[in-house]
């Protein structure tokens, strides 16, 4: 007996048709746009986290390896169902949950102390490091001590002696150390236009700057009076220091040097091409040059000179130096004050301004 579908029936089964018609067009759609994507892509892996591996994992092991087959664009049937395999292995992971035996690690603190204590002095072994944490309450071993240099690329004391850093060389010596060196401008003369050597001495302490002396023909013989004057008891421009930075101009001589060492200063050469380390100076030859030097037209030896002295007067009691902690190199009694009316001090025809308060009368 046949049997004979209803009209109900007929409709049901030309929806279901319509609906599947539909999905596959809409897959067919989806796989093209991966393609399209993929081409643009190039051969450049595409990289997921863990959450998008977690979310294909999820939806690949539904689908199955032969639907995967034909679906799956972006990786491979393999790789979904390892994920899936890795993501059920980790549900039954007991091991962060273990008791772990043995002694507690240092904590970050120890850690940064030590690292700490080994950097600023070089001298120190892992005995005398542990017994410097025992006096702040930290009570570990020398072995956790070396363990954590070692970790950390920190060569052992005796070696840590022999590898003294240019910052820590500095730093042992701020006070008496000065710098010096060179810069050049361009000056109108009656000969026509010539290049200035201007000689700049700096305490890097203080920052304070020194304008030594300037000539358009800095041969040996200036130079070893440069090096007389600024030995000169009474009136050497780097009184008390000990240590004088320079580079390799050959400007400062053998016989240059000779005389600064003869009155217990010695000169420090710099390794060639290493601006970086005399930047305190460096920085200040920028600062006079884009705020002053390359600002004016000089006439003659008098205008350049009254306009490094200006800018000197600026840059000692009116301008903020970072390095400084935004102080000033030599600050009056106005600053700071809240009261009285502000007003503005120029120099250099304005080019450089100074805002501060007057004192009442």
């Amino acid at each position: 007996m046949k049997s004979v579908l209803h009209p109900w029936q007929l409709l049901l089964l030309i929806l279901a048709g319509w609906i599947n018609h539909r999905e596959q067009e809409v897959i067919e759609y989806l796989r093209a746009e991966n393609r399209v994507l993929r081409e643009k892509l190039g051969k450049k892996r595409i990289l997921l986290n863990d959450d998008q591996r977690r979310l294909l994992a999820v939806k690949g092991k539904i689908l199955g390896r032969k639907m995967l087959e034909q679906m799956a664009t972006i990786v491979t049937p393999d790789t979904i169902l390892r994920w899936h395999r890795q993501l059920a292995a980790a549900k039954w992971d007991y091991s962060g949950r273990r008791k772990k035996i043995g002694r507690p690690p240092a904590s970050a603190e120890v850690i940064e102390l030590v690292l700490r204590m080994a950097r600023e002095n070089p001298g120190w072994g892992y005995d005398r490091i542990q017994g410097a944490l025992a006096n702040l309450g930290h009570l570990v071993s020398n072995t956790c001590v070396a363990g954590i240099l070692r970790a950390h690329g920190i060569d052992p004391a005796p070696d840590r002696k022999r590898q003294s850093t240019w910052k820590s060389f500095l730093q042992a010596h701020w006070d008496v150390l000065a710098s010096v060196d060179f810069t050049t401008i361009e000056v109108w003369t009656k000969g026509g236009l010539i290049a200035v050597y201007l000689l700049f001495v700096m305490e890097l302490a203080t920052r304070r700057v020194h304008f030594a002396c300037s000539t358009a023909n800095p041969d040996e013989p200036w130079m070893l009076q440069v090096a007389r004057n600024a030995c000169d008891a009474e009136d050497g421009f780097p009184r008390e220091k000990k240590y004088l930075l320079m580079d390799r101009d050959t400007k400062f001589s053998e016989a240059f040097r000779v005389i600064l060492e003869e009155s217990g200063v010695t000169a420090v050469r710099l390794p060639p091409r290493s601006p970086n380390l005399s930047p305190n100076l460096e920085r200040f030859m920028r600062s006079i040059k884009e705020e002053c030097l390359e600002r004016i037209i000089f006439f003659g030896e008098k205008s350049f000179q009254n306009a490094v002295a200006d800018f000197l007067a600026h840059y000692h009691r009116e301008r903020n130096h970072q390095g400084l902690n935004n102080q000033l190199i030599q600050a009056d009694n106005e600053v700071g004050c809240i009261t009285g009316d502000v007003a503005c001090r120029e120099r250099l025809g304005g080019m450089l301004r100074y805002y501060y308060r007057q004192q009442a009368a």
